[in-house]
């Protein structure tokens, strides 16, 4: 493992991740690893999707990594009669020059928190997926770049059908990874009744970093090395699951591109600049199974399952 010199790179963005990390911890009891897969997902320039009961802390985490990271921040609350140009922004007339004006939409801020994105029609889930992926938002003819970061944060209840309408295969694919936090334990749930007795800790978060900051991280993720041989054992389980008797539509080369990003966030939260097998193989699951299409007459019925017999029957690089 490379030694973590206070001053350099791998050293800056080693320690920027970690405070991260305990600020979200401060808010999200007992759920470490998960709330590490949202770091790594922040810092490789990915959005996150939430996927939870109701309940479990989704909107307070997106909140709080929000609030953690500086910058903008900007809460949509998806419902079925939300136009593409709620989202996205619309030209308005002035009548003091008799021309139209473009007035900006809550896409165009550093953190978009999109709750419950499921309720919203098709058609305006869909004006994200050019945010989502290039960055930029094409309006009456003209396209704008979103600053930098934007990172979309959406939670949705896998649980409630009524009224919802569920992600197309290609939104999913604009998601670097999908994340459940799950119930907390007993004694965790004890200590967040006795935190919030006062007051919610969110309340008391004071930003880490700022938006140039994480633009610094993300350039840092970048210089990170993935070995050949490594990134052969990553395409390896990428075309497997092409393959899969049970799948039916397989991960795509975008798949395998946030893998490798994803890849190198963790190998830097962990100190090194360089990945190792083991970081490919623990983000395996929340970075390729929501891009699986699974085969229903296969009889299989969770993508992380057939995630988890992939990597188990792909031999790990020599």
């Amino acid at each position: 493992m490379v030694c973590i010199e206070i001053g350099t790179t791998t050293g800056w963005a080693h320690t920027l991740m970690t405070q991260l990390l305990t600020n979200l911890e401060g808010v999200i009891r007992g759920k470490r690893d998960t709330l590490e897969l949202v770091i790594h997902s922040c810092a490789a320039g990915g959005h996150v999707l939430l996927e939870d009961v109701p309940g479990t802390g989704k909107t307070t985490l997106a909140r709080a990594l929000a609030a953690s990271m500086g910058g903008r921040c900007t809460r949509v609350q998806f419902t079925p009669d939300l136009l593409p140009s709620d989202i996205t922004g619309t030209s308005v007339f002035d009548p003091r020059d008799a021309s139209f004006h473009f007035r900006p939409g809550p896409v165009f801020t550093h953190v978009l928190i999109a709750d419950e994105i499921n309720r919203a029609s098709p058609r305006t889930q869909s004006a994200l997926l050019e945010a989502l992926s290039e960055g930029q938002v094409t309006s009456d003819g003209q396209t704008r770049r979103l600053e930098r970061p934007f990172l979309c944060i959406a939670t949705q209840n896998p649980v409630e059908l009524h009224g919802t309408f569920p992600l197309p295969e290609a939104s999913l694919d604009r998601f670097a990874t999908r994340i459940s936090l799950g119930y907390a334990s007993e004694d965790q749930e004890l200590a967040i009744l006795t935190d919030q007795r006062a007051g919610h800790p969110l309340d008391a978060l004071e930003p880490i970093t700022d938006a140039a900051g994480i633009v610094r991280l993300h350039a840092a993720v970048d210089a990170v090395h993935i070995e050949q041989t490594v990134a052969r054992y990553l395409l390896r389980l990428v075309r497997r699951s092409r393959e899969h008797p049970s799948v039916r539509l397989g991960v795509s080369t975008r798949g395998a591109l946030t893998l490798s990003r994803l890849a190198r966030a963790r190998a830097l939260h962990r100190g090194r600049d360089y990945v190792l097998p083991d970081d490919v193989q623990a983000l395996a699951a929340p970075v390729l199974a929501h891009r699986l299409m699974l085969d229903g007459r296969s009889g299989a019925r969770d993508p992380v399952e057939v995630v988890a017999d992939i990597v188990s029957s792909t031999p790990l690089p020599r």
